[in-house]
């Protein structure tokens, strides 16, 4: 059975800005739902989240977000606009992997790898982790770990170091992967970077039954940290959170949402009845 999936971007109180910039600029993109504490919407198709944190994390180039457009023209474009007061990480250019790619920073901090080549699935944003530094050599073992705890996973390709990188026999350099219908990109780099996993960018599970939020707590949680409200990091310092499927009409019913919210902010792993309760 597939679990609804969406990233989440932490923002220092201008989600709604940022996801009305992001739905000015690729097709396919609208607002879905909006409330002081969160927006949700459409990128070239793909449901994420924007969250009004503050600044207690920012967002870095360990997950960054890959997506295509299938006219050139179109394409072109997306490079100044997106990294207009932000930084290109690497040029628009033809590259072994490509014929046209580039990998931009835009002015929230979010990092995208545009590539010409067409997404073949009606997944048209994949977000992509990139095991750097003392987790280099981690992409294998993630496939394994994510693939046991997700129903219906599966690994799409595998793309293994070539021999003159002189890494670990059956290292990875890169990696896609499916779980609960969807897609990830996992990279591995021997350069070192300044940045890590955090809790700016992670991955929200929508789960129907207690049963499934008390699974993904616990297996996704052991050997990393469990933190509050339905939050916690994974043994590689990836983010999840796990909250209800009907949390977000909860928290949108006026009657009851001072009192979810309460309770919410009161739990680590999320009690469904307590909340339909509230």
């Amino acid at each position: 059975m597939n679990h609804p999936m969406c990233p989440c971007l932490w923002f220092d109180q201008n989600a709604q800005e940022a996801a009305a910039f992001y739905c000015s600029v690729f097709p396919n993109s609208r607002l879905l739902q909006e409330s002081p504490m969160a927006v949700t919407f459409l990128v070239n198709g793909t449901k994420l989240m924007a969250l009004n944190g503050g600044l207690t994390y920012q967002i870095n180039p360990a997950i960054s977000f890959s997506t295509t457009a299938a006219a050139k023209r179109r394409f072109c474009a997306f490079i100044p606009i997106l990294s207009e007061q932000g930084q290109v990480l690497m040029p628009l250019d033809k590259y072994d992997w490509s014929p046209k790619y580039a990998w931009v920073v835009d002015r929230f901090g979010v990092s995208w790898q545009l590539d010409m080549d067409p997404i073949n699935s009606p997944q048209k944003v994949v977000p992509s982790l990139l095991f750097a530094n003392a987790k280099s050599g981690e992409v294998k073992n993630a496939l394994t770990h994510y693939s046991r705890i997700f129903p219906d996973s599966r690994i799409l390709m595998e793309a293994p170091y070539p021999p003159s990188a002189q890494q670990p026999e059956g290292a990875l350099l890169f990696a896609q992967f499916k779980l609960s219908g969807f897609i990830f990109n996992s990279m591995s780099s021997s350069i070192p970077h300044d940045f890590d996993f955090c809790p700016a960018v992670s991955f929200v599970i929508e789960a129907d039954t207690q049963e499934t939020i008390d699974y993904f707590w616990e297996q996704l949680g052991a050997g990393g940290q469990f933190g509050r409200c339905g939050w916690l990091a994974d043994r590689f310092g990836v983010s999840w959170q796990v909250i209800p499927a009907m949390l977000s009409a909860l928290m949108n019913d006026p009657e009851k949402a001072p009192r979810v919210v309460q309770a919410f902010l009161a739990m680590d792993k999320l009690d469904l009845e307590t909340l339909q309760n509230a």
